[in-house]
């Protein structure tokens, strides 16, 4: 565990941190004074209880139940029978890491003390993070308003001594996990259930997935985008600084600036710089324009994101003994919205590349044969590994339907618009998976166009990048069994392993792939 540790409540939390916390790289504390915040939130509650004046969820039903007064005496047996009854979710389980930075984010949120919970339930969540006993979560069943309220009832049902989660390797109940470790179930107070379930973690933690995986895509875009311009001998002009200075979009610009740097020094280039041809399909000439708006679309749900990461979003919202407020901080339409953008973004990142895989089989570029093979007609070459990459891509563009577009009411007509936040973030991941997929085969597809410029060379980086191809996948001579080449590339996208070849690259050789925009686009 690293010395360095995460305030609750106090420090700013953005997707880089959440997923270093849940990496174990970050340790996390709740000092003296969060403890005492949270410790005074929770009294102003018990003080409500005490009083009887009517507050929602304190001392009433829930939902269209609100006008209903629960007893001072039935207050903890309501929020025991809210984590029960909220526990509808179905569908298979959220990925672990997903529902351990639900866990995560929950507890940044609660340890501003707005929420009244307990501090022995605050510390009950964070055993659960730091000892890995993670909850097992449905993925569906959330609408996104009134918070995700089924996946975060799952989510806290080990609290209660229920639910099953998944520690050391195995799938268990939580009376099992009791079994094991000694815990006991946590009595709940007053709001404590509410506190829990009404939020937008699920959401949230999507999204910091999302933030973390469509940037990866985005580096790996611009590196692969920039090995197919050399293996079709494009033109540098379109990525020259004076082009985007008259349209200076940052997404664009910063585009634009790093392929020309990967590019630079290049004797492929050099070669052509002379040729008639007068310009490039859009595929390749376009690539700052939409590699860039994809990159807009990526800054935009980072800057939300990192908001709704540092919020409050339970409800009702302790704000002093005098003023409680039962707002609306739980509805994730500012996510939902930016959710469904990001998963645009990643479709475009997909739709441009198969456009370029394309081209690099259409034998058009001087040097490079059909196919990408020399000896076709008993070969079939490269030709159906773009009906993969068609077929991905038409996936996409039914997965990109807005889900914020959509509301159906919900709680008898108390909760009459809803956010589908929760849907609209599952749907960006898988299209993101899809995308992974994608730019596995145009690396491929690049690598291979780039092996019939030789002997001419490349800058240091793209050089570097076709030899990390080439220690996983060989050059392909004759049809074999590409599902086996395929799965290759795949691995080398999910673990970055072309970034981690330019990075090295930029160490080595002292040169940097920075622009005036990296801090925005390159950290989070």
């Amino acid at each position: 565990m690293s010395e360095q540790a995460f305030k609750l409540g106090e420090d700013w939390l953005t997707a880089g941190k959440a997923l270093e916390i849940a990496n174990g790289k970050i340790s996390i504390i709740l000092s003296d004074e969060t403890q005492q915040k949270i410790a005074k939130s929770w009294t102003i509650v018990q003080k409500i209880v005490d009083k009887g004046h009517p507050v929602y969820g304190i001392n009433t039903g829930f939902g269209p139940l609100c006008t209903t007064k629960i007893s001072k005496s039935k207050t903890h047996i309501l929020q025991t029978n809210i984590l029960q009854s909220h526990s509808v979710g179905v569908g298979n389980p959220i990925a672990k890491d997903i529902a351990k930075l639900m866990l995560i984010l929950k507890v940044q949120s609660l340890a501003k003390g707005f929420s009244g919970i307990a501090l022995k339930t605050l510390k009950r969540i964070i055993w659960h993070i730091e000892n890995d006993a993670i909850p097992v979560v449905p993925s569906q069943g959330s609408v996104g308003a009134s918070g995700d309220l089924a996946p975060l009832s799952h989510l806290f049902l080990p609290l209660i001594g229920l639910g099953k989660v998944e520690f050391k390797g195995e799938k268990i109940t939580t009376a099992t996990l009791f079994e094991q470790t000694g815990l006991e179930a946590i009595p709940l107070g007053p709001k404590e259930g509410l506190a829990l379930i009404n939020g937008t973690q699920f959401i949230a933690a999507h999204g910091v997935k999302v933030v973390a995986e469509l940037h990866s895509l985005l580096a790996q875009a611009d590196i692969i985008g920039a090995m197919m311009i050399e293996g079709l001998q494009g033109s540098v002009k379109p990525f020259y600084n004076e082009l985007h200075a008259l349209r200076p979009f940052k997404g664009n610009v910063h585009v634009a600036k790093r392929v020309k740097k990967l590019l630079k020094g290049s004797e492929i280039m050099e070669d052509h710089i002379d040729c008639e041809k007068v310009q490039d399909p859009y595929s390749i000439r376009c690539i700052p324009q939409v590699h860039g708006a994809s990159r807009t679309a990526w800054l935009h749900l980072k800057e939300l994101l990192e908001v709704e990461l540092n919020s409050v979003t339970d409800n009702p919202v302790i704000i002093d003994e005098e003023l409680t407020i039962s707002g609306g901080n739980f509805h994730g339409q500012p996510l939902a919205m930016a959710l469904d953008y990001a998963c645009l973004a990643a479709s475009e990142l997909g739709n441009i590349s198969d456009r370029r895989i394309y081209l690099a089989l259409e034998g058009n570029s001087p040097g490079v044969p059909k196919l990408l093979m020399s000896d076709t007609g008993i070969n079939s070459g490269y030709m159906i590994l773009q009906y993969t990459t068609a077929a991905l891509a038409s996936e996409n563009k039914g997965l990109c339907f807005p889900s914020s577009a959509d509301s159906i009411p919900t709680s008898l007509g108390q909760e009459d618009h809803v956010s589908m936040g929760s849907i609209g973030a599952r749907k960006a991941l898988q299209v993101i998976g899809n995308v992974q997929k994608i730019l596995a085969i145009e690396l491929l597809t690049a690598a291979q166009a780039f092996e019939f410029r030789k002997p001419l060379k490349s800058g240091v980086f793209l050089d570097e990048v076709h030899n990390a191809v080439r220690e996983q996948v060989a050059f392909a001579k004759k049809d074999r069994v590409f599902a086996d080449d395929i799965e290759k590339g795949i691995e080398m996208i999910q673990n970055k392993t072309i970034i981690n070849v330019v990075e090295r690259v930029q160490k080595e050789h002292n040169i940097s792939l920075k622009t005036n925009f990296s801090t925005e686009f390159e950290v989070y």
